[in-house]
């Protein structure tokens, strides 16, 4: 059994959600430890690990990321944590990849720094690494993160993932209550809600780009059904390609649901909860990782770039540090029937794939 599988059977059975990684940040801590790095816990306040190894020798400082929390699940009537994304998986390989560097002394110049991170569900996990300066002295960024199969398999890799921005809007929507028999001394929370939900719904953006906006949970209940409801919680689910057109949507869909509201003489508060940026990559990074990809995985194993819908929230990193040359490439390993199903599984043989072009790619830069 290869070290990857070893780690990863392991963490795979002790799933825990974000900023709870207690067990997980432990033993990623303590095997960083016993490769060699110099290892620091509890990274701005949280479950956040960072270890760093210097060569000695003048040179950029490499960070490599992985994600470690697991996602909550109702299975069965019962509320559970499942790794059901691969963070799991992402941080076994980037751990072995780095106890293999350092065991084959590939290390020869600059730092190579380890981030495991917590809470990329909750979209909060990176800004809080950044805070505890996880990023100050990083030069170099690499992240990944598998595949379903429909997009990539086994045997292939993606050099370049540019994630689209996300966020979620919460709105709280005040009409006035009444009785069912007298709805004139009222306005009605629900057709104040229908209405925003409409006006979103009729937004236009340059067709070019690709975005969406959808409520995506309703919540509206007067108690009994012979009166009109006072109060509607609704929240939609925002995307957009680029973070250009995402200031864009968020503004409009912000208007859409205070107008829409207003058609029916209600009042609408509604509030960005959650965003994440979308991806900004850097050209150079994309290229060696399709170089690492090509000699891991033969010519036919390197895939285009590729676009997604899905966000990530390593992209707060660049964001937040914009002279980072950041990389993030997507590995195939046949998982079915898709992310974040809690019947997701893949093939555990390929992250071995992930390792070795980890390693290459280090080597490109700190060999």
């Amino acid at each position: 059994m290869s070290k990857v599988i070893k780690h990863y059977e392991y963490l795979h059975t002790i799933p825990e959600i974000g900023f709870e990684e207690v067990k997980t940040s432990a033993y990623l801590a303590d095997q960083l430890e016993k490769a060699g790095f110099q290892t620091t816990s509890h990274v701005g306040g949280t479950t956040g690990i960072v270890g760093v190894y210097d060569s000695g020798t003048a040179g950029p400082t490499l960070a490599l990321r992985a994600d470690m929390d697991a996602l909550g699940h109702v299975i069965d009537g019962v509320h559970c944590a499942r790794h059901t994304c691969g963070h799991d998986a992402h941080s076994s390989m980037v751990l072995t990849a780095a106890e293999e560097l350092i065991k084959e002394k590939a290390i020869q110049k600059g730092r190579l720094k380890i981030i495991f991170q917590p809470a990329e569900e909750l979209g909060t996990g990176a800004l809080a690494m950044i805070k505890g300066g996880a990023i100050d002295d990083v030069d170099m960024l690499l992240g990944l993160h598998i595949r379903p199969a429909e997009e990539c398999k086994t045997g292939q890799a993606i050099p370049a993932m540019y994630y689209s921005a996300s966020g979620t809007i919460e709105t709280v929507i005040a009409g006035v209550p009444a009785h069912g028999a007298r709805p004139h001394l009222g306005v009605n929370a629900i057709d104040a809600a229908v209405g925003a939900i409409n006006a979103v719904n009729a937004i236009h953006l340059n067709p070019n780009f690709s975005y969406s906006a959808k409520a995506t949970k309703f919540l509206c209940d007067s108690g009994v059904t012979n009166a009109i409801p006072a109060e509607a919680h609704v929240f939609w689910d925002i995307r957009a390609q680029f973070n250009s057109t995402m200031d864009e949507l968020r503004t409009k869909v912000l208007q859409a649901i205070q107008t829409g509201a207003a058609t029916v003489g209600a009042k609408a508060e509604a509030k960005v909860i959650k965003e994440i940026p979308a991806a900004e990559l850097d050209e150079e990074m994309t290229a060696i990782l399709a170089d690492s990809i090509r000699e891991a995985l033969g010519d036919e194993g390197l895939l285009k770039p590729f676009s997604t819908p899905g966000g990530e929230d390593f992209f707060f990193y660049t964001r937040e540090k914009p002279e980072i040359k950041a990389g993030f490439f997507g590995l195939g390993v046949n998982a079915t029937p898709g992310l974040h199903h809690p019947d997701m599984h893949f093939d555990i043989e390929a992250l071995d794939s992930g390792v070795e072009i980890l390693k290459i790619a280090v080597k490109k830069i700190l060999g």
